[in-house]
């Protein structure tokens, strides 16, 4: 047996790199003496290791030395895998076989093949012919690297002049010089987890670069705020307030006005994330109130990147929040209300996102767009060899991008021709599996983890795939350590550039259904329980009443109604942070006074609700309830309720009805004076009007926290 695919290092500084495929480990000895002193050698017994070798390195393979005959695959074919990835372009093939007979010869050339030496070998041809073969393609790619040096330089021009407008604005601003390119990186990396997720917002890998740009300008019309207002440590008055919000519209005002350029797709996108960044989901952001996906999706995903920076990052009003606590008040919505998709992916990226955006800001400074040179190097057709370069750099740029986000996870690639599975070393490892499986749907091990039945459904729905949309989701059992468990496999298919293109196979990953299970149970959790308290929100406490009633139509139920006396006070002393921990604090005593089966929620503002249901006498429980939350303090701040009840044997069991008599009982106590609680007699039902529950607890005592100008939690 010779080696594995196996890297020989003669010396220590960077030289050409040549593979070696012959089944013969005399042969590749041989050629390993005659070429090492000056090239770096990798080994390969078989064709199927030399694709796997020229798959892993292909941008890094100078020259293949391949033999003709050879197991499981033999050169011919090496060739023709090579033709159909275009890497016969770029990587020079010498045959060197010991069949002589002109129809081979006619053969390798005519599937791309550089040279033909046979053997036995002559040291001094095989050297002088390497040494011609590496010199030509090394001048190429010297030309290709001038013509893309002066693209990239242009490109990044272009990019230093946004990033200067971006950061006079954030100077002026206080803000760390790093926010412009927090923004541009958070942006790119949610954008390529939602093309992976879905094809909702007919987003492609084209639009990445283009948004990614846009979103450095996201706060250009600041530069019409005074510096008084930018930078002022406290918290703003309503005037000053108004006038911080206007820097969307002048933003969007200074696009629409361009004397050039108008409907240019960059100003487009430029103008609708200036405009639109704090527009929030439930549409109480501004300047227009706009509601869900009314809002463009690329100033979502802008909104959700500038929130995170400004958690994580220092300002003149507030220190840097940790990641975990950041993500953990985006998600309870202590931010404003984010679309629900956006926060599955922060909480998909959450555990990777430092270090994400760390490596992302290294490699911006560094990277050029590769989409960009290799759009702009198609022009140069006596360079297309370089063309089919980059987009294979491209390739490998979206795979980074698609796998950077994960750890420990089975992780695959998966190409038509040859038929083979590559596995990361981790999954590979996990599975009990070769890192690579040839003709895996045949495999023996592979049927032992997933059923023939399970793996041709996931390559049906692979192959039916499109381009624009290429993300497939499968659920199925597999069998790991004699136990079969349910994943979830999520691979995007890869596909040529030919017109029409071709499917060519699909990188992906399989994750344990449990943790998706356990991501979902968190977004519902979301969508049912107050994002500032973790109570119930109230139409989820409506919902789970109405069931509790219909299940028990003959039980004693009391609806009860309270809220926090003085309560503005705390915000108008302290500030609406402050009255956040409050009313933060009243639920943890709420929780920890009812039973496990009483409902509690939040109505709004500082406006509670529990609904009870009791045997005997109501008030010692009530009594009980009300005197372990009143009474309290929370630093310094008393805390003191009025609260009001009604029971069902007096009105009802009607849900409207009986809230609305809990919450006369609660109007009769504040007219009383406050601080106490007392149950509905319908002494006041006929006189009062009914008042919405959603109404109660209005807007100047709502505890939730308000924007501070850009990004004030």
């Amino acid at each position: 047996m010779g080696r594995d695919v196996t890297t020989i290092n003669r010396e220590q500084t960077r030289k050409q790199r040549i593979l070696i495929a012959d089944d013969s480990e005399m042969n590749r000895s041989i050629l390993a003496d005659m070429l090492g002193e000056e090239y770096e050698i990798l080994e390969a017994e078989n064709g199927v290791e030399a694709v796997g070798a020229i798959q892993k390195y292909h941008t890094e393979i100078d020259l293949v030395l391949l033999d003709i005959v050879m197991p499981e695959m033999d050169g011919f074919e090496v060739l023709t895998v090579m033709n159909r990835n275009s890497w016969i372009e770029d990587i020079p093939v010498i045959m060197i076989s010991a069949e002589t007979a002109p129809a081979h010869i006619e053969r390798a050339y005519n599937l791309g093949a550089t040279d033909f030496i046979t053997r036995p070998f002559n040291a001094l041809v095989v050297h002088r012919r390497v040494v011609n073969t590496t010199l030509l393609y090394a001048k190429q790619k010297k030309l290709v690297t001038m013509v893309s040096d002066q693209i990239y330089e242009r490109e990044r021009q272009n990019a230093l002049m946004i990033n200067i407008l971006s950061h006079i604005v954030e100077f002026r601003n206080g803000e760390s010089g790093f926010h412009v390119i927090h923004i541009r990186v958070l942006t790119e990396l949610f954008l390529q987890r939602m093309i992976l997720k879905t094809d909702r917002y007919k987003l492609s890998q084209a639009d990445i670069p283009l948004i990614s740009n846009a979103s450095a300008l996201h706060d250009v019309g600041k530069i019409s705020i005074s510096d008084e207002i930018l930078n002022k440590p406290g918290r703003f008055t309503e005037e000053e307030f108004a006038i911080m919000k206007t820097h969307t519209v002048v933003g969007a005002d200074m696009m629409d006005t361009l004397p050039i350029h108008k409907g240019d797709p960059l100003v487009e996108v430029t103008r609708a994330i200036c405009r639109w960044h704090h527009e929030r989901w439930d549409g109480r952001g501004y300047p227009d109130g706009l509601k869900g996906d009314d809002i463009p999706i690329t100033a979502q995903i802008v909104a959700l990147a500038d929130v995170y920076d400004a958690l994580t990052s220092v300002r003149v009003y507030k220190p840097a929040f940790s990641h975990e606590k950041a993500v953990q008040m985006i998600v309870n919505g202590e931010c404003g209300a984010f679309n629900p998709l956006l926060l599955e992916i922060l909480l998909e990226l959450a555990p990777q996102l430092p270090e994400l955006l760390q490596n992302g800001c290294q490699e911006r400074s560094a990277l050029m767009d590769m989409r960009s040179v290799a759009q702009e190097m198609h022009h140069y057709e006596e360079l297309s060899a370089s063309e089919r370069t980059l987009q294979l750099l491209e390739h490998e740029r979206m795979k980074y991008s698609f796998f950077a986000a994960m750890s420990q996870e089975i992780q695959f690639e998966y190409t038509v021709e040859p038929p083979m599975v590559t596995l990361n070393t981790w999954g590979a490892n996990r599975l009990g599996l070769k890192e690579t499986v040839m003709d895996p749907v045949n495999s023996s091990r592979v049927q032992e983890i997933l059923s023939p039945e399970s793996l041709e459904g996931l390559i049906h729905a692979l192959r039916n795939t499109t381009p624009a949309q290429p993300v497939v989701r499968y659920e199925c059992k597999i069998v790991h350590d004699g136990e079969e468990r349910w994943c979830r496999i999520i691979a995007r298919a890869t596909w040529s550039a030919d017109e029409p293109p071709q499917y060519t196979g699909a990188i992906g990953k399989a994750v344990d259904i449990h943790d998706s299970q356990m991501k979902m149970a968190a977004l519902e959790r979301m969508a049912s329980h107050d994002p500032l308290t973790g109570l119930l929100n109230h139409a989820s406490a409506k919902k789970r009443i109405l069931q509790r009633t219909e299940e028990r139509p003959d039980g004693q139920f009391a609806m009860v109604i309270f809220d926090l006396d003085h309560f503005k006070n705390a915000n108008d002393t302290y500030g609406h942070i402050f009255g956040d921990q409050v009313l933060r604090f009243l639920a943890d005593r709420l929780r920890d006074s009812i039973r496990g089966n009483d409902i509690a929620a939040r109505v709004g503002g500082d406006e509670f609700l529990m609904f009870l249901e009791y045997r005997g006498e109501l008030d010692p429980i009530i009594s009980r309830i009300y005197h372990s939350i009143s009474g309290s303090t929370y630093e310094n701040f008393p805390i003191s309720l009025s609260m009001g009840i009604a029971r069902t044997e007096m009105v009802g069991i009607d849900y409207d009805t009986l809230f609305h008599a809990a919450d006369q009982a609660l109007y009769k106590v504040k007219r009383s004076g406050r601080g106490r609680y007392d149950f509905y007699d319908g002494s006041v039902h006929e006189t009062l009007s009914v008042i919405s529950p959603i109404e109660g607890g209005g807007d100047e005592e709502n505890g939730d926290s308000q924007e501070k100008g850009d990004d004030t939690i």
